[in-house]
């Protein structure tokens, strides 16, 4: 299927820093509640991640990733995520976060 850059437009990919990460032993699969600043236009936004496999709370804090901004909020489990932080599956499943390659400012828009 071939969208319009209209289209693409719509979803608001931005750029933040992870700024907390806490244990989310309630999820069905592993995850991770993560708090992640987007700047002074969007602030620290909430998300839960699928992304134990390769990744240690510590290795998460201060690295960048990539989210969508702009989907509703949605409750996960008894955790309200209000944005959804982007990843591939490597090769068995497992989520690969997606970051700049360098340091860019928070809250940037990906184009």
């Amino acid at each position: 299927m071939t969208i319009s850059y209209d289209d693409f437009a719509k979803v608001d990919i931005r750029v933040g820093t992870i700024v907390d990460v806490q244990p989310y032993p309630e999820a069905r699969r592993p995850a991770f509640k993560l708090a992640v600043d987007f700047g002074p236009e969007l602030g620290v936004k909430k998300s839960s991640a699928q992304c134990t496999a390769h990744y240690a709370p510590e290795t998460l804090l201060g690295r960048q990733v990539a989210a969508v901004v702009n989907f509703p909020p949605k409750q996960i489990g008894k955790f309200m995520s209000e944005v959804l932080v982007l990843g591939f599956p490597d090769g068995k499943g497992e989520v690969v976060l997606i970051g700049p390659s360098r340091a860019v400012p928070n809250g940037g828009r990906l184009y």
